[in-house]
Parts: structure tokens; C-alpha cells; sequence
């Protein structure tokens, strides 16, 4: 029997070191993302003569970059230490950061973008993989929240990083505010990624960390067998076929590509846009009141994810995020509405990032039993969701739409109605397999802690058998 007192001491060194390093690595990864949106509206567009849908292309080819080196980048993952391969796809990142502050036109930054996004498809599907293989389902929903808000605050604090640059560095040496804005976020990255090197520990059956015991690295995988797979097996086709045989990977994929177009406010940068196409609104406003949505999208997705940690169930969350945004939607669609109603809208709609790492926990928890699943399913989440990313945004929201985004806001409704179907058909398998899996136990005579032990259904239900029943 485990000591609870080891236990917690273990817990409390892994999110000290895992959680630190995951969060400032993701911190800086949506600092370095975001800050291109941010320099569009405070100048960028004007020095570098940008017209059309050159910002949308940005953004495309950015993700097209993401989706060529997300393969790659898991691969590399099998084969390199994640304690090694983050930071050093950290540093590139960082690097290429710097090379946009001296670009003298936009083709300039759509190479440098491509190549960063194939630096920055290390750091998301991987991160899941790595808190998936250290935390149970009942501890990860908090962990997954806490990380995705990281790269939430990294986006705020772009804007209130522009603002300030801006306002006080505008015309320095001669560069613009917006170039200096990517030389701070060049400063910011690289020694995170040296902080990375030294503490970050990999993953438990490495047992490299420094500060953990032979006891705590035991424990590390002890407590996860019955619920996690902890011995990673060779990938084979026969794996690959098994993997394409279950429901998962078709169900947990559509989930994710569908619903992570709901994030499509923020990650274009709409209510910037907006507030620049009806004028009125000096350039650190323009950056500095869109802060407002990731705030909500910060507490959503942390006051979410305590919620499901603590009541087993992870659906709910993606109901209110789908309802959320429809509301936003629509009260942007009423375009005579007035203009506090319409930041009240973009507000609202930062809870659509509430679903992003309830979406990756629940396929965590779904995926539990099998390893190489598991990674799969993840990187196939996010690889089909950017792979629609690279041609959403120029569809439904080019930069010419703005302010009022109609074709947008309607694709926004539509997403939100298709991720509740999508949610419910996920919802409907999962729980047909618990009671395929409670049918096979009670004809193998076993008793319903056993049972309930063995296919990890106590522990996604956050501890149920310790309150006597399962929720249904």
C-alpha cells in the first residue's frame, strides 16, 4: 500500500517541476504566437504595406508549418527525451522570434512563420502526452487547465506587452514598437528554454529527475497501473489497426477539430480588428481591451476544470462553451446592437478556451488503458483541428470583413450547434464501453471493486467508489 504522505510528496515535486516548466514553455509558446496579431493592428500593417487577407495568409501559413511538424515533432518524442526536445525546439522558436523584428516585408514573415510553426507543433499534443503519463484521471483536468491557461495569459500579456512597448519604445533606435515587441519576446523565451534543460524530468519510466527518489520514481508508475498504460510498446501496424478498429480516434478527433474553430474569436483577433475598423480607438486600446476575453477565457477554463476534476464528468463544460459562443455570435450578428453589448459578446466568448483542456483530459481519460492510442488520438486532436485552421480563418474571418465578421459569426454558430452533436455522440460511446466492460467483469465472476479497479472507472470518476456510487 502506497503512503499517502509519499504520495503527496511526489504530487507536490511534479507539479512544481513538470507544471512549471509546461506552463512558462507554453506561456512563451502563445506569447511568440499571439504577438503577430497584436503588431498588426499597432503598425505593422502600415510600415509593411499589408493589404487584403495578408494577415490571414500569416496566420495560415503559421499553421501550415504547425501541421507539417507535428509528425515530425511526435516522432522525434519517441526517439529524444521530451526533458530534451522541448527546450531545444524552445530556443528555435525564440530565435525566429528575433528574426521578425527585422523584416522589411510580409513574404519575410510568412518563411519565418512557417518555420516557427513547425518548431511550435512540439509543444501542445506533447505536453498532454506528458501530464497524461505522470497525473491520474482525477488530478488531470486541474494540471490540463492550469497549462492551457498559461498560453491564455501568455496572450494577454502580448497585449499589455504591446501596449507598454508602444507607448514607450515606439521610435527607440530607430525601430518600431511593434519590432520591439518581438525582441521582448525573444528575451522572455530563451531562458525558460535553459531552465527547461535543467529540471524538466521527461517522462516517469526515464527516471531522470534529479529531484525525485528510487522510491517517488517507483511511485510515479505504480500508481498509475490499472488506469495508465505505463510501458510504452513498439509502434506495429498491428497497434495501428487496433487503434482504427475502436470508436476513439474517430470520435475524440472530430471532437477537437470541430470544436476548436469556437476559439476563432480569439486566435484571429477579432475584437482587435473590430475596434481598428470603426476608429476611434488609440493603438494601446486597440491592444490593451481585447485583454478582457482571455481574462474570461482564464477563469473559464480554470473554474471548468476544477469542476470536472471534482464531479467526474467533463461534458457540461463544452455545453456552456458552445451556448456562450452562439450568444456572442448572435449579438454581433444584430449589428444596430449597441457598442457595450458587442464588447460584452467578445468578452463572453473567451469561454470558448474553457473546452480546450477539458477535451484533452477527457481524451486522456477515454485513451488511459493504451499508450500508443493515447498519443496518437492526441497529436490526430490537434493536427485536424489546425489542418481546418489553415483555411478557416480566410474563409469566414479575412481581415476585409472587418468590423462586422457576418460570414464568421454565422460558421461560428454552425460550429457551436455541431460541437454539441459531437460532444453527445462522445458522451454515448464512452459510456457504452464502461457497460461493455461492466458486462465482461460480471460474467468473469469478479466483484464490482475489482471490476471497477481494473478498467479505471473509479479513478475518471474522480474517487466515486470512496462515496459509494458511480455517476451515471
Amino acid at each position: 500500500m502506497m503512503s499517502i504522505k509519499l504520495e503527496r510528496r511526489l504530487l507536490l515535486k511534479i507539479d512544481w517541476f513538470i507544471l512549471s516548466y509546461c506552463c512558462l514553455m507554453y506561456f512563451t509558446n502563445y506569447l511568440d504566437r499571439s504577438n503577430i496579431s497584436n503588431a498588426y493592428v499597432s503598425g505593422m500593417q502600415e510600415e509593411l504595406h499589408m493589404v487584403g487577407t495578408q494577415f490571414n495568409k500569416i496566420n495560415t501559413i503559421f499553421t501550415c508549418g504547425y501541421i507539417v511538424g507535428m509528425i515530425p515533432n511526435n516522432m522525434m518524442l519517441q526517439k529524444v527525451s521530451p526533458r530534451l526536445w522541448f527546450p531545444t525546439m524552445q530556443i528555435v522558436w525564440g530565435v525566429l522570434t528575433f528574426c521578425t523584428s527585422a523584416v522589411k516585408n510580409v513574404e519575410q514573415i510568412y518563411a519565418i512563420r512557417f518555420f516557427q510553426g513547425m518548431a511550435e507543433a512540439s509543444t501542445f499534443v506533447g505536453t498532454h502526452y506528458v501530464l497524461g503519463s505522470w497525473y491520474t484521471s482525477a488530478e488531470l483536468g486541474k494540471r490540463s487547465a492550469i497549462f492551457t491557461s498559461s498560453g491564455l495569459v501568455g496572450t494577454l500579456f502580448s497585449g499589455i506587452l504591446q501596449a507598454a512597448v508602444y507607448k514607450h519604445l515606439n521610435g527607440t533606435a530607430g525601430r518600431s514598437g511593434w519590432r520591439w515587441l518581438f525582441i521582448m519576446d525573444g528575451i522572455i523565451t530563451l531562458p525558460v528554454a535553459l531552465y527547461g534543460y535543467f529540471i524538466f524530468p521527461g517522462l516517469p519510466r526515464e527516471k531522470k529527475a534529479f529531484y525525485l527518489t528510487v522510491e517517488e520514481h517507483a511511485l510515479a508508475s505504480e500508481r498509475l497501473e490499472g488506469t495508465v498504460q505505463v510501458v510504452q510498446e513498439p509502434f506495429t501496424w498491428k497497434i495501428a489497426r487496433r487503434i482504427l478498429s475502436r470508436w476513439r480516434w474517430y470520435a475524440c478527433t472530430a471532437l477537437f477539430a470541430i470544436s476548436g474553430e469556437t476559439e476563432s474569436f480569439g486566435s484571429n483577433n477579432l475584437m482587435g480588428q473590430w475596434l481598428k475598423a470603426i476608429g476611434g480607438y488609440s493603438v494601446e486600446q486597440i491592444d490593451f481591451y481585447p485583454s478582457g476575453m482571455t481574462a474570461v477565457a482564464i477563469v473559464s477554463t480554470l473554474v471548468c476544470a476544477i469542476w470536472t476534476d471534482r464531479s467526474g464528468i467533463r461534458w457540461p463544460v463544452l455545453v456552456y462553451m458552445s451556448v456562450a459562443c452562439i450568444i456572442s455570435s448572435i449579438c454581433i450578428l444584430v449589428w444596430s446592437s449597441p457598442i457595450g453589448l458587442k464588447f460584452f459578446a467578445y468578452y463572453l466568448a473567451g469561454a470558448s478556451y474553457a473546452g480546450q483542456a477539458t477535451t484533452f483530459a477527457w481524451a486522456n481519460q477515454i485513451c488511459a488503458d493504451d499508450d500508443q492510442e493515447r498519443g496518437i488520438v492526441l497529436a490526430s486532436m490537434n493536427m485536424f483541428n489546425n489542418v481546418i485552421n489553415a483555411w478557416w480563418s480566410i474563409v469566414f474571418y479575412p481581415a476585409t470583413d472587418a468590423p462586422r465578421f457576418r460570414k464568421g459569426m454565422i460558421a461560428m454558430i454552425c460550429a457551436c450547434v455541431a460541437t454539441l452533436g459531437v460532444t453527445w455522440l462522445v458522451y454515448y460511446l464512452e459510456r457504452r464501453e464502461w457497460r461493455s466492460r461492466g458486462s465482461d467483469v460480471k460474467e468473469s465472476g469478479k466483484d464490482d471493486k475489482q471490476a471497477l479497479d481494473e478498467s479505471g472507472m473509479a479513478d475518471v470518476y474522480g474517487g466515486s467508489q470512496e462515496k459509494g456510487s458511480i455517476q451515471k
